[in-house]
């Protein structure tokens, strides 16, 4: 599995590499452009989940932990769990989907098209699992039929939103901005309403998250198991993430996707875990109301998730709302995402499995893309 999943990641790297030499200038549109900030809005919320605010608290202590981290700081840990590597690999796949799959089509082949699609609906349910499991840390008092209850409420939720691409825009616009609230409220709460705690560990620990490009080549490989799961998890988002980002990329050039998919992601994530840090230095509580501020967005996220990807799948094997109907199209996807979250918590399936799926699709589409490279556009020409 190690070997595997070091060979598939540094060759999706030293893909975006060679895109960016090959088609620097390649104008990128997609079939449904919308403005930067609304394309990164989408972007961030869908290629992120509850992850991102209920994991960094529990991870610290484990990567302090583990001998194998003990190169760097926690926070570097984190980031890097995150970082610019992972959102370099949504940027490779957003271009193959706008610039290159109109003309290579290698997803329309039935073997490819109905194992990504699989992929895509296991993964899912996947985030649904993982908020359920994770939401007893941040609240401890609610009963596991609390649990289930919420998780069967966000599945009914992400259907609804999936079927209507308005309710799913100003979702990931709101939680855009409620995911920068909630930052600026958790550094306001450390600043002030503890003694001793102030805006100096925040900027303290920006220095402490940059040592993470010191050993960025650290990461391009698993430096451990968990970090060896985190990249077959991110594997299993690649792809849908790519396919689903390119329909509203806008115009820009290859250079411009590049930043605005890595560079302007990482920026408001690397802040969020600066402040989590602090809370971790200084074993603070969260306050009560902070806490649900903070499950309330993680909820928001995992909707984010789930109906774009649920919108991506059924748009591509012709489950939509346009084709089925209403009446058959919001019982079909509750049913199909309920009962595979059931099969996470109650049978052998995990993620991993999904990634390595994921991997032999990028074999895949590598052989077929040999065999078609007459096909690429020219280093200036405008995409399709």
């Amino acid at each position: 599995m190690t070997l595997i999943i070091t060979i598939a990641y540094l060759s999706v790297l030293g893909c975006a590499i060679f895109v960016l030499l090959r088609w620097p200038r390649l104008k990128c549109t997609g079939t449904h452009p919308v403005g930067i900030l609304t394309l990164v809005a989408l972007l961030f919320t869908a290629g992120l989940d509850m992850g991102l605010i209920m994991l960094p608290l529990t991870e610290f202590p484990v990567y302090e932990a583990d001998p194998a981290f003990a190169f760097t700081n926690a926070l570097a840990i984190e980031f890097g769990m995150w970082g610019p590597l992972v959102w370099l690999m949504y940027f490779v796949t957003t271009f193959y989907f706008v610039a290159l799959e109109p003309r290579l089509r290698i997803f329309e082949i039935p073997l490819v098209k109905w194992l990504y699609n699989l992929t895509v609906i296991a993964t899912c349910a996947f985030t649904c699992y993982l908020f359920m499991i994770n939401l007893p840390a941040y609240a401890p008092d609610l009963p596991s039929w609390g649990v289930w209850a919420l998780g069967i409420g966000v599945i009914a939720f992400s259907v609804v939103s999936s079927g209507n691409f308005y309710i799913m825009k100003w979702l990931a616009i709101v939680s855009t901005y409620g995911f920068g609230m909630l930052a600026f409220t958790a550094l306001f709460v450390v600043a002030f309403a503890y003694s001793g705690v102030g805006f100096g560990n925040f900027f303290g620990n920006i220095g402490l998250l940059l040592d993470y490009f010191v050993h960025l080549h650290r990461f391009a490989t698993p430096i451990a198991d968990y970090h060896e799961f985190y990249l077959f998890w991110w594997f299993s988002w690649s792809l849908m993430i790519g396919q689903f980002v390119a329909r509203y990329v806008g115009g820009l050039e290859t250079w411009q996707l590049a930043g605005a998919m890595v560079v302007l992601p990482v920026i408001p994530l690397g802040a969020w875990f600066c402040v989590l840090y602090i809370y971790h230095q200084h074993a603070l509580v969260i306050p009560g109301w902070l806490n649900w501020f903070m499950i309330f967005v993680g909820v928001v996220f995992v909707v984010n998730s789930l109906d774009s990807l649920i919108r991506l799948y059924s748009a591509n094997l012709g489950w939509s709302r346009d084709i089925v109907g209403s009446r058959v199209y919001y019982p079909l996807h509750f049913t199909l995402q309920l009962l595979l979250v059931i099969a996470f918590f109650f049978t052998p399936f995990e993620i991993q499995w999904v990634g390595l799926a994921v991997v032999a699709i990028y074999a895949i589409t590598y052989v077929v893309m040999v065999t078609r490279a007459a096909q690429f556009p020219a280093a200036r020409e405008p995409a399709d």
